[in-house]
């Protein structure tokens, strides 16, 4: 049994996700909010931070990346040609590239400001934290949300895509960073056609079906979230 503890609006989490669902897993989703610091959560993971995949009582594997590596290391060969990661080396180290990419540089310059703005905050208490937006930091994550956009627009005009031929953990990780902002209505999908054109692919994935889904108490959805035909 596979245990993920996660946050419904975590784009990380989401990620695991949508991969989980790629590979025809199955797993027992426990919703986490980190600031209240769980005692038994960080026994898992005293970083606090989520996803965590538990593998019955095994080792919890923390984070992203070496969840989404576990993932492909023992399930990958079953998924044939429709492998999240790829054979060759170089495309691999692409990928990689990629999901760093959107974990850590979209994430700090996008995710945080606009859904740690406009999401987060109103769950936590004060001292955690939660109050109003920030209106500099959502201004600045509207900016560097068309930067974002322009790059997957180049990467998927030049490739199937975004990391080349077949779909990846990079499409899966950049999806779930977009998604999170798209509930709240704040991707320009009109400016950018190619942008759009990729995410409405992987958007009609069967794995994406839980994560449209998701709703945020007291705050309903924009009306493209979970419309495919946006």
């Amino acid at each position: 049994m596979l245990t993920l503890y996660h946050h419904s609006f975590c784009p990380n989490s989401r990620a695991v996700r949508l991969a989980l669902g790629e590979y025809g897993l199955f797993a027992k989703l426990v919703e986490i909010e980190t600031w209240r610091r769980d005692a038994d959560f960080l026994a898992l993971n005293p970083a606090n931070t989520t996803p965590v995949l538990m593998l019955g009582g095994a080792t919890p594997i923390v984070g992203v990346r070496p969840v989404l590596d576990y993932l492909d290391e023992v399930h990958g060969e079953g998924l044939g040609e429709n492998r999240l990661m790829p054979s060759h080396p170089e495309t691999r180290a692409e990928v990689r590239r990629l999901v760093d990419w959107f974990t850590d540089g979209f994430g700090a310059d996008v995710t945080e400001y606009l859904v740690g703005e406009k999401l987060m905050k109103r769950y936590r208490p004060s001292e955690m934290g939660g109050g109003p937006p920030d209106t500099q930091k959502l201004k600045a994550g509207s900016q560097n949300l068309h930067t974002h956009l322009k790059y997957i627009a180049f990467l998927a005009m030049r490739r199937n895509w975004l990391a080349g031929d077949r779909l990846s953990h990079a499409d899966l990780v950049a999806a779930a960073h977009l998604s999170t902002v798209d509930y709240l209505g704040d991707v320009p999908w009109d400016s950018v056609a190619t942008a759009k054109d990729w995410y409405a692919r992987i958007k009609s994935r069967p794995c994406f079906r839980p994560v449209l889904s998701d709703r945020a108490k007291g705050l309903m959805p924009a009306p493209v979230y979970a419309d495919l035909d946006f």
